[in-house]
């Protein structure tokens, strides 16, 4: 389960950061380079423990991955200001990140989709 959650979560981060260029808005998000590029790395990094990785690495960077992702959303949500829960993680010039409602969401549907893969990891190979 955690190979298969690898391979189509992978597929979908890096679909989402090669769009975010193009749609900066994809799904209500609020994406920018680096965001996008978050996403990308974080597909590509996905995508080889779902089709090299063994079954324990890839269980092992679901629930990683999951924790981070979850964390992320649920903090974002907390921490945010305003209608929109904005949350910025700031730049020397501007905002390196700016998270609003849909990343929170997004982010914590990435965390529990992941969680699930990690927790149901079994024996896939």
């Amino acid at each position: 389960m955690a190979k298969t959650v690898c391979k189509l979560l992978g597929l979908v981060l890096l679909i989402a950061g090669i769009c975010g260029f193009f749609a900066p808005t994809l799904l209500g998000a609020h994406l920018n380079m680096a965001h996008n590029m978050v996403h990308i790395v974080s597909g590509a990094i996905a995508l080889y423990f779902g089709f090299a990785g063994s079954a324990g690495a890839a269980r092992g960077f679901c629930l990683l991955f999951g924790l981070v992702y979850l964390l992320l959303g649920v903090c974002g949500w907390f921490l945010g200001t305003g209608a929109e829960h904005m949350f910025n993680i700031p730049n020397a010039t501007s905002p390196l990140l700016m998270l609003g409602k849909m990343d929170h969401i997004i982010h914590i549907l990435l965390g529990v989709v992941f969680l699930a893969g990690g927790a149901l990891g079994g024996s896939d190979s």
